[in-house]
């Protein structure tokens, strides 16, 4: 699926409809990788999706700390920028193999970084700059992907903001 937005509303508000339309964490942990350039707006998108699922803290780019972690409800939440990462070989210093577990979500920035070390995303969105705001792609690699890309499809929401939706 491919999303055109226009502007950082629009990024907010794909950040508020993968909120809306999160599978849970509860039978297994949740992967999302985040990749693009840098000021593509892959913090931006976390930061309005837990805003939207109701953290009231501030959100920061885990850029220099490399994990954020957040409590919403059943699910933690870990943000993980792993752009200063060498090797995977520097991932197991961060210890995120003890939260690749039922109740945690994994939302990964720059995932390319730790190589074969991390499993593979439940889904992956894509940013890049575009004429018009930015270009995004999403993908799955899986049914629970597929299953969260179909509502996304159907939130009224994100598609007001679409002008490409393939």
């Amino acid at each position: 699926m491919t999303l055109e937005l226009p502007d950082a509303d629009a990024t907010a508000a794909l950040g508020a409809a993968l909120a809306r339309t999160f599978p849970g964490a509860s039978g297994s942990c949740v992967v999302v990788y985040l990749r693009g350039d840098l000021g593509a707006g892959k913090t931006a998108c976390v930061r309005a999706w837990l805003e939207a699922l109701g953290v009231a803290r501030p959100i920061r780019s885990p850029t220099y700390t490399l994990v954020e972690t957040y409590e919403c409800g059943a699910t933690t939440f870990l943000h993980v920028d792993l752009y200063r990462l060498n090797s995977g070989a520097d991932l197991a210093d961060l210890g995120l193999r003890d939260y690749f577990r039922p109740g945690h979500a994994i939302l990964v920035e720059w995932p390319e970084r730790a190589g074969d070390s991390l499993p593979a995303a439940d889904l992956t969105v894509e940013m890049d700059f575009a004429p018009r705001g930015r270009r995004v792609r999403l993908s799955s690699a899986g049914e629970r992907g597929d299953a969260w890309l179909s509502m996304l499809v159907s939130d009224d929401r994100i598609t007001s903001y679409l002008f490409n939706l393939t």
